[in-house]
């Protein structure tokens, strides 16, 4: 099933059920008025949403209305908690070869991980607001999971009985801000400023064959400008599934439902090299740092700018029939008046 939010007054907007070609939306406040209820409660509350669903898709439900992804905030405005792994091992060899960094032998095998900021997501027809744009604006396109309650020390083998919903994630990024932070010893915080969601989280079982091994199969696009830049695949080269993020992330503490964890930045080995263009026949890539990293590695030096104000990204994922399955997130970097 398709699950979205309203905005509303109240932080936590109100729970909708959206139909699956995403034309028709019903509210559902007698089941549950919050996505994060639903969550808390997801045993007893899924079985009613997907009898709503299935009626909705049927043409058979009273008091729909035409859905509108323009007034969605993200699934969930916020959340008890934002993981965001990074599970292309292939994007970190980049990053790590452009600066002539060796990248360790236990980034093969033990997943990165960091904490984000949860109590202020942005929608995913929000502008990203920053007071400058000489911060290295970046957007990160991604796939995120969101969980139930997970027991310490779940093990991946059981991992993914407990993803309950996914989602794409713009992680946006303040790439100019990043050294200075992770110089200090102590990880992200000003350069990992609200991420952004797609409109629709949707069930492991809307995908499909497309969800295999805990894993989305399917091109994720990336439109910078208008123009298309990255349509990487996400089950290829993802060197963590998502039922190994979520164990990881469990590892020590319990995971609250309505957890989210991110992929990271969706990103392809291309050939023999790291990737390529799409001009160059490639499939492009997931943020601009990506692309940035090519450029020093073939010239020595970058020549792509980061987001200024004005610049605008899409992300979406598309089915086999082309028909949208998140619903897109489309944004504008803007000035902070």
């Amino acid at each position: 099933m398709k699950l979205a939010s309203l905005k509303t007054a109240k932080r936590d907007g109100q729970l909708i059920v959206v139909s699956q070609d995403l034309k028709y939306a019903v509210k559902v406040e007698h089941i549950a008025l919050t996505l994060q209820q639903a969550l808390d409660d997801w045993d007893t509350k899924a079985p009613l949403l997907e009898q709503v669903y299935r009626s909705l898709c049927a043409g058979k439900q009273d008091k729909c209305f035409e859905f509108n992804a323009q007034l969605c905030s993200s699934p969930l405005p916020r959340a008890f908690q934002w993981a965001d792994g990074s599970a292309y091992v292939n994007h970190v060899e980049l990053v790590r070869k452009a600066r002539g960094a060796e990248m360790p032998e236990s980034f093969w095998t033990d997943p990165l991980m960091y904490q984000g900021g949860s109590d202020d997501f942005i929608g995913p027809y929000d502008d990203i607001v920053f007071a400058n744009d000489n911060w290295g604006i970046d957007f990160e396109a991604e796939i995120a999971v969101i969980t139930d309650d997970v027991p310490m020390g779940t093990e991946a083998s059981s991992a993914a009985s407990h993803i309950r919903l996914l989602m794409l994630v713009n992680d946006v990024s303040l790439r100019g801000l990043i050294p200075g932070e992770l110089a200090k010893g102590f990880g992200f915080f000003q350069s990992k400023p609200s991420s952004a969601f797609s409109p629709i989280a949707v069930t492991p079982d809307e995908l499909g064959d497309n969800w295999q091994d805990s894993k989305v199969h399917l091109p994720l696009l990336s439109y910078y400008n208008a123009a298309l830049f990255g349509k990487p695949s996400a089950g290829q080269d993802m060197t963590f599934n998502f039922a190994q993020l979520v164990a990881h992330a469990a590892k020590t503490r319990n995971l609250g439902s309505g957890t989210i964890i991110g992929s990271g930045t969706v990103s392809n080995k291309q050939g023999t090299g790291h990737g390529s263009a799409i001009a160059e026949g490639g499939v492009g890539y997931s943020c601009i740092a990506e692309l940035r990293m090519i450029e020093t590695i073939r010239e020595g030096k970058p020549s792509t700018a980061f987001m200024s104000f004005g610049d605008t990204i899409k992300i979406e994922m598309l089915d086999k029939d082309n028909q949208s399955i998140f619903g897109a997130i489309e944004q504008k970097v803007c000035k902070l008046a």
